[in-house]
């Protein structure tokens, strides 16, 4: 089956945010901008916690990319869970960037339960 547009440029960002994640994992203060205190954990070392999440997040994309169905449930919980926490942060600090991922949350879960048949799509060919 084909890839359906959204799915490609979804997983684009989510590249490029992984790779923005492994790149001040490695030339940032974490001192600056902690996620890992963001996450719920504080005493969690900062740089391993970024290259673990960009990690992470490169497995989810693999399987969603690839339409796979494992994908498709992991980056359901992925969103629902970054869009929870991000919520929550916009309710304590009323911050734009918390605003934006909140979106980008909602947007993304709405367009992957869109096109969900494409993730459960069975090949009649073998």
């Amino acid at each position: 089956m084909k890839r359906p547009l959204g799915v490609s440029l979804i997983s684009s960002f989510y590249i490029f945010g992984a790779v923005v994640l492994i790149y001040t994992a490695v030339f940032f203060n974490p001192d600056e901008f902690g996620i890992a205190d963001r996450f719920g954990l504080p005493n969690f070392p900062e740089h391993p916690f970024r290259i673990i999440l960009a990690v992470v997040s490169l497995i989810i994309i693999y399987g969603y990319i690839r339409l796979k169905r494992w994908g498709f449930w992991l980056m359901i919980l992925y969103s629902f869970g970054f869009g929870l926490l991000s919520f929550i942060l916009l309710r304590s600090s009323n911050q734009q960037p918390f605003t934006g991922n909140f979106i980008w949350s909602v947007i993304v879960l709405i367009y992957t339960f869109y096109v969900r048949k494409s993730f459960f799509h069975v090949d009649k060919n073998f």
